[in-house]
């Protein structure tokens, strides 16, 4: 039993920030209906499916109901409506101004549950030049200085991270939100609207070591000389290793595996701040002397001397390191009609309520009549509401 046992979310969100942010708390133990269109969402139409399911779809909608009701019919409006009025969390990333619209503004709902904690994503808030614009995940990268980040650095050509990364970091980002809304609602009884830009989620994310040239505006420096010192990615003989080289006893560490231990007073590489300053002539030398070794053997020898170190690992090789098996880092799960399915297992783990993936991630519609029989509805009603298109309900 989670720590959000009881708490019951609607989810009408779709692709990644709202659906995710819902996913991590239904991990949690919260009961999460996700309301979405006849049609389905967005991300249930990217990728090959399983057994209906397309896997970004799974991982982004786990521990969920489906609800497939159309909103713009009136008779769908008052399901929601219903739903509404025991919710603790309402999660909606329109664009500004859709769900006014579509008759449920945050001003509406809190007046039929003043209790409830409404969430609003969006890509970059409700007012600015760029308030109106359709957002995915580039767009944020491009504007937040994403792209500068991770630069070449030999051509200066601007790069994306080769992931979803501002969908992810909102999500993280509106799911400590709820849990602090509900923990306030909790000491003082009252519910609160939560906005939330991607592009503010994202600047956040970034800002510690991606933008300390402009912390202090009194010694702002160039940004581009203030990476971070992180050795990324060195070759061996053999393959690749990433070797991070931080402290002074780190430095002293791997100048004597390498045996260059004149390198420890160096006045280029003597302090933290002067290997930061010297970071790319650093990497040389260094990398000069890492290729003489088997990828294996100086692993082993830089753990010896406390160097934090690691092997690059592919996407499958990560299935069966011994750290991620004796971790159980990744679930391997089994579900009637998807069979094996593996899941990075909720990261927080708690002494006494645990997370747990308890449910695949719902068909269309799959759970349709459930939800509509606990708000009331008898059999004939909802076989209307089918029969009518209002609803949709998968076998």
């Amino acid at each position: 039993m989670g720590p959000l046992n009881g708490i019951k979310i609607l989810d009408l969100t779709s692709m990644v920030s709202g659906p995710l942010a819902a996913t991590i708390l239904g991990d949690q133990g919260a009961d999460v209906i996700k309301v979405e269109p006849i049609h389905g969402e967005q991300l249930r139409h990217l990728g090959e499916p399983h057994n209906g399911v397309p896997a970004s779809f799974f991982s982004c909608n786990r521990n969920k109901k489906s609800l497939a009701v159309d909103l713009k019919k009136q008779s769908g409006k008052d399901i929601l409506w219903k739903l509404i009025d025991s919710a603790d969390v309402l999660l909606q990333n329109f664009r500004p101004g859709a769900m006014a619209r579509m008759g449920f503004a945050e001003s509406d709902v809190r007046q039929r549950n003043n209790k409830i904690i409404y969430v609003s994503i969006s890509g970059f808030g409700n007012k600015g030049p760029f308030a109106h614009k359709r957002v995915y995940d580039p767009i944020i990268q491009g504007l937040s200085g994403a792209t500068d980040i991770q630069a070449d650095r030999n051509t200066g050509r601007p790069n994306m991270f080769r992931i979803i990364l501002a969908d992810k970091v909102s999500a993280m980002t509106a799911a400590q939100a709820v849990s602090s809304a509900l923990f306030y609602r909790e000491r003082n009884g009252q519910g609160q609207h939560i906005e939330l830009s991607m592009l503010d989620a994202t600047l956040a994310f970034f800002w510690p070591e991606g933008m300390t040239g402009l912390t202090f505006a009194e010694k702002e420096t160039d940004v581009k000389k203030t990476f971070s010192s992180i050795d990324l990615i060195y070759e061996t003989q053999d393959g690749y290793i990433t070797i991070s080289v931080i402290s002074d006893k780190e430095w002293s560490g791997i100048c004597k595996v390498l045996k260059c231990e004149e390198l420890i007073q160096d006045e280029r590489f003597a302090t933290s701040r002067a290997r930061r300053q010297h970071a790319d002539e650093r990497r040389s030398i260094l990398g000069e002397m890492v290729k003489k070794w088997t990828s294996q053997d100086l692993l082993n020898s830089l753990d010896e001397n406390d160097v934090p170190c690691a092997p690059l690992l592919n996407r499958t090789e990560l299935m069966n390191h011994p750290q991620i098996i004796e971790s159980q880092t990744i679930q391997r799960l089994v579900f009637e009609g998807f069979g094996e399915v593996r899941q990075a297992r909720p990261a927080a783990r708690f002494q006494l309520t645990e997370s747990e993936i308890r449910l695949p991630a719902p068909q269309l519609g799959q759970h349709s009549s459930e939800v509509l029989t606990s708000l009331g509805y008898d059999q004939e009603a909802i076989d209307e509401l089918i029969a009518k298109k209002t609803v949709l309900q998968t076998d």
